[in-house]
């Protein structure tokens, strides 16, 4: 593969991986009910990383050879909460994950304490 194709379908990659990871496509289209709009609003993120070669290097045949390649990259979306608009206000509502997490250390401890024994 021509360096030129490699960088197509590098870029090709990273325009779908971008064009995919938006709030919409995971939490869908803000809701609507009544005189009440709730968006929800998270942080995404995308990273991509990639290294190629070219070269003449002796393979176990010793004839000239070289190639290269290697991709990888990851996506991930946090929830940070949602968008409250009615006729008389517009407020952001945090999701609080902290006392979620308190709660889980709380019964490890408590499972923790109740199986030792």
């Amino acid at each position: 593969m021509e360096i030129s194709q490699k960088q197509t379908l590098f870029q090709s990659l990273v325009e779908r991986l971008t064009d995919t990871a938006t709030v919409q496509k995971v939490y869908g289209e803000p809701i609507v009910h009544e005189q009440k709009t709730i968006i929800p609003v998270a942080k995404v993120t995308v990273g991509l990383g990639g290294g190629f070669g070219e070269g003449n290097l002796a393979n176990s045949l010793n004839s000239p050879k070289g190639e290269g390649g290697g991709l990888g990259g990851g996506l991930m979306v946090k929830p940070l909460g949602v968008i409250e608009i009615t006729t008389d206000d517009t407020r952001f509502v945090p999701i609080r994950m902290g006392r979620y997490i308190a709660a889980g250390v709380a019964i490890g401890f408590v499972l923790g304490r109740i199986f030792r024994r």
